[in-house]
């Protein structure tokens, strides 16, 4: 092969990102024929097949994962390369693009963002929420610089990214006053069939508070699961549950949402971590958030 199609390249890491022709049609604006044979026309160029049947979907082949691999670091060092320039050219504001689990509390995620808007350099904040895997979809596409999430990259990813960890803390109990009032009693046994909110199974809190139930023997009154933590900490505001919230929130949580502390969630811990696809920070934006979590959000 003496030459190598980037447009056929990309279109197949894009369809492999997305897990399927269909997906990656829509992404990239083409019709599934048209996408299908240039896949066909690199797997040709390449002399291996790069995807196989699997139910109804595809997978890569070994040849396909190892071609994803260097296509990862193909584009990456584009994006990068578009970077350094735009740094150059000077004149335009600078972009963070934030990709935020849904699962994270948007006052930490206010506080941890925040610091990028104050440099001297003029930052455009872009903030997208939905749920971390679809971020990472994103991410490895270019289109976010990082995504916060409550969880670091599986050992086992298919997405080549690194995991940063910008602080940690404990979690607390919250319940407004009406609410504590009909469960009284000493803490934790109070919630003993008492109303919770939570958030969903899968999410890093949720598993903390469901080894703690355990562990104390505690059966709540589960009345709802939020995907949203903005909407939880709303029902809870109405005193239709109690709900778990970061100890570093905990000030700003009894003011916000009008609810007292109950007390902490032993061994249970809040981290939030930082995904990006730089093994070591780079953008300046990015570089002052993880600066400023511990002393800020963390201390």
């Amino acid at each position: 092969m003496d030459w190598l199609n980037y447009h056929h390249l990309f279109y197949f890491w894009t369809t492999a990102r997305e897990g399927s022709v269909t997906l990656a049609a829509e992404r990239l604006r083409l019709a599934q024929p048209t996408l299908s044979a240039q896949i066909r026309s690199l797997e040709t160029a390449l002399g291996v097949r790069l995807f196989e049947k699997q139910g109804r979907g595809l997978a890569m082949t070994e040849a396909g994962r190892t071609a994803f691999r260097y296509a990862d670091s193909i584009f990456g060092l584009g994006r990068e390369l578009q970077e350094s320039l735009a740094g150059l050219s000077g004149g335009s504001r600078t972009v963070l693009a934030v990709g935020i689990s849904d699962a994270l509390p948007k006052l930490m995620v206010r506080n941890l963002l925040e610091p990028a808007l104050h440099l001297p350099e003029a930052i455009r904040l872009v903030c997208r929420e939905d749920r971390t895997d679809r971020l990472l979809a994103q991410l490895t596409l270019h289109d976010l610089d990082l995504v916060l999430s409550d969880m670091p990259l599986p050992p086992n990813s298919a997405v080549k990214a690194f995991s940063h960890l910008l602080g940690e803390c404990g979690v607390e109990v919250f319940g407004t006053a009406a609410l504590r009032k009909l469960h009284p009693g000493a803490f934790p046994g109070c919630l003993a069939g008492a109303p919770f909110l939570l958030p969903p199974e899968g999410a890093a809190l949720r598993r903390g508070l469901d080894q703690w139930f355990e562990l104390e023997g505690l059966r709540p009154r589960i009345i709802g699961e939020f995907d949203d933590s903005a909407l939880l900490k709303s029902f809870g505001q109405r005193g239709l549950g109690f709900f778990a919230a970061p100890s570093a929130l905990a000030k700003e949580m009894e003011r916000q949402y009008q609810v007292k502390r109950l007390g902490p969630v032993e061994r249970a811990r809040e981290r939030i971590y930082a995904l990006t696809l730089d093994r070591r920070i780079r953008h300046p934006a990015v570089v002052a958030i993880s600066e400023s979590a511990q002393s800020r959000v963390f201390g």
